[in-house]
């Protein structure tokens, strides 16, 4: 029986450890980001890294900057800012998100006053897939980036062509 209490120990320490391994690798890059620009004051830097594949070409990865907020659930919320895109010479290129932290909403009279906390986001971008180099954003402090990756499918259709008479 005290073998099996040290067993279930051992496998709970290391289940532990497992998770604790795997959180912390989110913050790890494994391109050296040197070559870009320290953050202004204010501003952190985001990566996004995505695995390397044969098919970088057929894919597209689409990034939004955003804040966590607190809103009202019937109306359609936006984040106000803008995005430039800046070159990184012979290297590529990095983004900036400019923002006040303002958002734009619907006008429309809510019947209930719930307030829910949602990632509100400016419009989003969409950029090449590119595993051998990141997408590197910089964003103000107490903004966040998340991105989806689109992959186009093998097959190619044909558009009709409309003949008029």
């Amino acid at each position: 029986m005290k073998a099996h209490k040290q067993i279930s120990f051992f496998f709970i320490v290391f289940l532990c450890l497992s998770s604790i391994s795997v959180i912390g690798q989110s913050s790890v890059s494994k391109v050296d980001l040197s070559i870009y620009p320290k953050p202004e004051k204010g501003y952190k830097q985001m990566v996004i890294e995505v695995p390397h594949s044969n098919n970088d070409d057929a894919k597209k990865i689409e990034f939004t900057v955003g804040k966590w907020m607190e809103v009202d659930t019937c109306n359609k919320h936006g984040l106000q800012g803008s995005l430039e895109q800046k070159d990184l010479k012979g290297w590529g290129s990095y983004y900036v998100f400019k923002s006040n932290g303002n958002s734009i909403s619907t006008q429309m009279a809510c019947l209930d006053s719930n307030k829910v906390d949602r990632f509100i986001t400016a419009p989003p971008q969409i950029t090449r897939y590119n595993g051998r180099s990141p997408i590197v954003i910089y964003v103000p402090e107490g903004f966040d980036v998340q991105f989806k990756i689109y992959k186009a499918e093998a097959d190619i259709y044909q558009a009709s062509e409309v003949i008029r008479k």
